[in-house]
């Protein structure tokens, strides 16, 4: 599938600082389902063409997946993914444009407000809906839109029309206003989604729909089709939007995340897991290790001065954090060695992802209380069933030591986003079970200073198979 941006006029050369990626170079990006390529066809001092592709892989997309497709066994390989501007396409432009679409510009930010003279281009978009439909969300948006419905095959004109669109959309506007627009209405367009949708989805729409969508005509209908047609999250996403609380999921889990901080900083925590976690991959003999759920990159800071590790590789689902980890373990200003140990990668752990297999050891800190506890068994089999590392350190508040941390409400947990907090006779009960399914053996530590009857404040367990 493939996407372009074309800007003109004054602005143009500015295209490339705003995408975070330099036109002399051509640039591959790995992604959950394929790869995502970024280049220049042009670029001048009057125009600046950029264009992103994405390879989708749909055998990756289906092996090992049941239910992953609503078809019978030839729909889940013969289909227009490859091909259509979709989901996949949305989820590319946040991973790979994630800057540009969250509106940061480090060399020109002055740039990020300036309105730029675009051209954006989809090639094979399903409007399932027609051309009236894609006019109807664009062009309340100032968009000028020219779309050419594509035949089912050139080849065959007696076959007729089918219901993809080349689609150009014309406007002045910032890079991330049209970044925005389209990362939203893709998926409206095909009407449907190519993974889960949940509470989460809801944040993604507020978020990204805030300053437009609330009084766009098509508010009700762009809503429903990108939630899925699940009547309570479109609910709820547009009595936020209508009520104007857009807030940055990636600001509002920094500000959790800092609160939780303060509540276990008397017993410097944080310290004490990062200390124990590398300790047992130390003592397990990793030497290629990948953080799951890496966040801001406090482990792998600690971790990549150990020499005997010789493959660093970070993912989380927050490009905000990785953008934060990037710094803290300044990448962009170190080459050689280091650089060459070391990889964050955007994504999820709720799917298979190849780029995930094959390492020694894989963590995850502070990471599956963050999770619904319905989708553990997602993360199992992604982790577990199919990346399968000889060694996976996991490690989550211990809920009875709660009592100890006087600054926390009775009854509360550490942080606003946490969906549990388990008692050690839940965690072990979890994690035995887990490994009994998967061929693991698996032991347990505290973290912390323990009290003799509430334990210690984290619960650690190691897996080894």
């Amino acid at each position: 599938m493939l996407f372009t941006l074309r800007a003109t006029g004054p602005h143009a050369s500015g295209l490339g600082y705003l995408l975070h990626k330099h036109p002399d170079k051509l640039q591959t990006f790995p992604l959950a389902f394929g790869r995502a390529h970024v280049f220049y066809p042009e670029a001048s001092a009057e125009a600046v063409t950029a264009a992103l592709l994405v390879d989708l892989d749909p055998v990756a997309l289906v092996r090992g997946r049941p239910g992953s497709s609503e078809g019978g066994l030839v729909d889940q390989y013969v289909n227009d993914r490859p091909y259509a501007a979709s989901s996949f396409l949305s989820v590319a432009i946040a991973q790979v444009l994630g800057s540009a679409l969250a509106g940061r510009c480090k060399d020109r930010p002055e740039l990020v407000q300036t309105s730029i003279a675009l051209e954006a281009t989809l090639s094979a978009v399903p409007c399932r809906g027609g051309a009236t439909l894609l006019r109807s969300l664009f062009e309340p948006l100032g968009y000028e839109v020219t779309a050419s419905r594509l035949p089912l095959d050139e080849r065959f004109p007696a076959w007729g029309e089918g219901t993809h669109h080349d689609v150009r959309l014309r406007k002045a506007c910032p890079l991330s206003e049209l970044l925005s627009h389209v990362y939203v209405l893709v998926p409206v367009l095909d009407d449907d989604k190519h993974y889960w949708v949940g509470d989460d989805e809801v944040e993604k729409l507020v978020y990204h729909g805030e300053g437009w969508l609330a009084t766009h005509p098509e508010k009700e209908l762009i809503a429903r089709r990108y939630l899925k047609h699940r009547a309570r999250l479109a609910r709820a996403a547009l009595d936020r939007l209508v009520s104007g609380e857009a807030k940055d999921p990636d600001a509002e889990a920094e500000a959790h995340a800092e609160e939780e901080a303060a509540i276990e900083a008397p017993v410097r925590l944080d310290e004490a897991r990062i200390e124990a976690v590398a300790r047992a991959l130390s003592d397990e003999g990793a030497k290629t290790v990948v953080d799951l759920g890496c966040g801001e990159g406090k482990l792998l800071a600690k971790l990549v001065r150990n020499r005997a590790i010789t493959q660093l590789v970070g993912v989380d689902v927050s490009q905000r954090a990785l953008d934060v980890a990037s710094e803290r373990l300044k990448l962009d200003r170190h080459g050689g060695r280091k650089s060459e140990r070391i990889e964050l990668l955007h994504g999820s752990l709720l799917y298979r992802d190849a780029r995930l297999a094959g390492f020694d050891a894989a963590t995850l800190v502070e990471v599956i209380e963050h999770m619904e506890l319905s989708r553990l068994g997602a993360l199992e089999r992604s982790v577990f069933a199919h990346a399968r590392p000889r060694v996976v350190v996991v490690t989550t508040p211990n809920a009875e030591y709660n009592v100890v941390f006087t600054s926390l409400p009775a009854g509360h947990m550490r942080h606003k986003d946490h969906r549990f907090e388990w008692t050690r006779a839940e965690f072990e009960a979890w994690a035995g079970s887990v490994a009994e399914r998967n061929g693991y053996a698996v032991r347990f530590a505290p973290i912390g200073p323990a009290d003799d009857t509430l334990g210690s404040p984290t619960q650690m367990a190691v897996f080894s198979r």
